[in-house]
């Protein structure tokens, strides 16, 4: 059995460009169907957080319009709940990359809050890229990215090819306006080149072991692609 890593956001609110805190977290989606796929394929899962907090969901990503009706809903919120791994979380500074077989990402606006300014995370997704292990990178997660630079400044993902949530999904959800920054662009700024799909649909973009997916659709397939990489 090997040991994946689930490093997830510790925030609860994104900071909008008024200075307002929208509450969120990670998207439950994201997290359960890659938790599920991992564990149905015997893998050990580790979380991680910024400070060894325990993760809030985003309260939306429960709601039955975003899971396809109640039904589903409520099996992801059971999921959740069953899911201790999620209660005991390591601190993401004390994480050592050799323990584990490939590294995990799951979105929700918290990343673009916390983790795209976390140093350690920026660390561990360098280490993670150069060292060749499966790196999974979901939806607004891609976000941590920006904080993953080399001694010379630039981005470690600079000239990657990845799938991230878009500009006109952000539109969409009725948040673009609001944000201090869109994900895509500040992606293409860094040198990231982003690869775009139809809203909402997935999506999911393979670069050697750096496995990405747009949105909460692409979470599924993306587990599928990054189990095909784990030895």
């Amino acid at each position: 059995m090997s040991k994946i890593l689930f490093v997830m956001t510790g925030a609860d609110y994104w900071t909008l460009a008024d200075g307002t805190k929208h509450p969120t977290g990670f998207w439950a989606e994201e997290a359960v169907s890659p938790y599920e796929a991992f564990k149905a394929a015997g893998h050990e899962i580790v979380v991680a957080t910024p400070g060894g907090v325990v993760p809030t969901v985003d309260k939306g990503s429960l709601a039955a319009e975003a899971n396809g009706g109640q039904e589903n809903a409520d099996r992801i919120a059971g999921v959740l709940a069953a899911a201790t791994e999620l209660q005991h979380p390591i601190r993401l500074e004390d994480v050592h990359l050799d323990d584990y077989a490939a590294v995990f990402y799951p979105g929700g606006h918290g990343p673009m809050e916390d983790l795209a300014v976390d140093t350690d995370s920026g660390e561990l997704l360098t280490l993670a890229l150069d060292s060749g292990k499966p790196l999974g990178v979901v939806c607004h997660a891609p976000a941590a990215l920006l904080a993953a630079t080399r001694a010379d400044g630039t981005n470690s993902f600079a000239g990657r090819r990845v799938a991230a949530f878009t500009n006109v999904e952000e539109t969409l959800a009725g948040l673009a306006d609001k944000a201090k920054w869109l994900l895509q662009d500040r992606l293409t700024e860094a040198g990231v080149r982003v690869q775009v799909g139809e809203p909402f649909a997935p999506k999911v973009v393979v670069d050697d072991n750096l496995v990405t997916g747009q949105n909460p659709a692409s979470s599924a397939p993306l587990a599928a692609e990054l189990l095909k990489k784990i030895a």
